[in-house]
């Protein structure tokens, strides 16, 4: 027997007041939908199903992907109208396992406690226990069984005292419900046709249905507005570091740290206050990252330290750099073994060898830097003509003295020495100082403009 999951995320969202469809909402810099796909992939299914509606061509080009299934729900009349369209592709002798777009913080866990209580032909709801089920469908139970869900308003007040809610994750029979929701009718205040409706109708039918318990409301708790995205963002914030901290990380305010992708960290790494990660970020052994910083799409070698207020996007070190404070590093840029970056210096698209330097208020953009080499505060490789880039090739145990502009292309050679205040416009040999200044000229009587009332 096999497993569809169908994905109701047809809805527009109106509570959060934005053009954009609630299921690509970001929350840790993912659309809401992709987390839901996250989780269903990783159940190992062949079939998933996602009902789209409102934005839907934004929702298939964000979300898409070879394994899904798209359907169009063109009019929204309610959750068993969205799973009705979805139901003719879906085979019969399949279970059905019914989620929501707008609810991203479902575990593997818990959907295979809930599905593995599911037998063939047993219907399975998700449901938790609040402290304030208020507006919420209440679970009635008959012992272990469930035999209704009572919507609030409709509730005695004996019902109202009940805390165990549904979610409106359910596992059945395709076939079942197949036959199901053709008989769901929309006699209600809202003109829809309602998925809770089916509980009754198994009931009915003497199908057993079963109320799984998640653990806690944060895992089920759908998305409707901006204050309740802010929750689960931090929600979800809180679950990757107290990951990260069961493996040796350490963090200096678990709750000042955002995680927007797959961070992966080797033994005693620390992360200080207000880092951001973002894609797919690797820190190495014993690396350090200081207050402030954002990383994105890089890998930091092992006893890498990051000072405060770093942007580092699309690059590489090897171990034992050191980088800012204030510092950018751009896609493209390699850092070889104890490179030292300082403050107010970008690196772009270059490479920099073992044990070389560049401290102070300098731009290396497409450049190849060779070991030992020391570069000195203002210096710049002027890479761009106004129609191409060149590169900058400086070699071994170069030292370059503050306030120089090397014109790509330009190679300087090993072991020379570029005086301070040059602008380097022709290859320089090995070994040689070279200066390229202009005649110190005084002007007598010259007088500073003023200003004219």
């Amino acid at each position: 027997m096999g497993l569809s999951i169908i994905i109701l995320a047809a809805g527009q969202g109106t509570r959060m007041h934005s053009d954009l469809p609630k299921v690509l909402q970001a929350l840790a810099g993912r659309p809401l939908l992709a987390h839901v796909l996250d989780v269903s992939r990783a159940l190992g299914v062949e079939d998933i199903a996602v009902v789209y509606g409102y934005g839907g061509e934004a929702v298939q080009q964000i979300c898409g992907g070879d394994d899904l299934r798209w359907v169009l729900q063109a009019e929204q009349l309610g959750t068993g109208h969205a799973v009705q369209q979805a139901m003719p592709d879906t085979p019969d002798n399949n279970q059905v396992l019914i989620l929501y777009g707008d609810v991203p913080l479902l575990t593997r866990e818990t959907l295979q406690r809930l599905l593995g209580a599911t037998q063939a032909g047993d219907v399975s709801l998700l449901t938790v226990d609040l402290d304030d089920p208020t507006a919420y469908g209440r679970i009635v139970r008959d012992n272990d069984e469930v035999i209704g869900i009572v919507e609030d308003k409709d509730a005695t007040d004996e019902e109202r005292k009940i805390i165990e809610i549904n979610t409106g994750v359910m596992v059945c029979n395709a076939s079942k419900l197949k036959t199901w929701l053709d008989d769901v009718g929309n006699d209600n205040s809202q003109g829809e046709y309602y998925l809770t409706d089916v509980v009754g109708m198994a009931v009915g039918d003497g199908i057993s249905v079963k109320g799984i318990k998640a653990d806690n409301w944060v895992e089920v708790m759908g998305i409707n507005d901006k204050k309740q995205l802010a929750e689960a963002e931090r929600a979800l914030q809180l679950r990757l570091v107290n990951e990260l901290m069961a493996q040796g990380v350490g963090f200096a305010d678990p709750a000042r740290v955002d995680i927007r992708g797959e961070l992966l960290c080797g033994k005693d790494v620390f992360i200080d206050i207000n880092a951001v990660f973002e894609g797919d970020v690797s820190l190495g052994d014993g690396s350090r990252i200081e207050s402030n910083n954002l990383i994105r799409d890089s890998k930091l070698g092992t006893g890498t330290i990051v000072h405060s207020n770093c942007h580092i996007e699309g690059a590489t070190t090897g171990s034992d750099c050191e980088i800012g404070p204030f510092a950018r590093l751009r896609p493209g840029a390699e850092l070889a073994n104890n490179v030292k970056i300082g403050n107010f210096v970008e690196i772009k698209k270059s490479t920099i060898a073992n044990g070389s330097k560049v401290n102070h208020l300098t731009y290396i953009g497409d450049a190849e830097i060779g070991t030992g080499v020391n570069v000195g505060a203002g210096t710049i490789t002027c890479n761009y003509d106004g129609a191409a880039k060149h590169r900058t090739k400086i070699g071994a145990d170069v030292s370059i003295g503050s306030n120089v502009n090397l014109v790509a292309p330009v190679e300087i050679g090993k072991g020379a020495t570029i005086g301070a205040g040059s602008t380097i416009t022709k290859d320089v040999p090995d070994g040689q100082l070279v200066l390229e200044r202009s005649k110190q000229v005084s002007v007598p009587g010259w007088k500073r403009p003023t200003k004219k009332n």
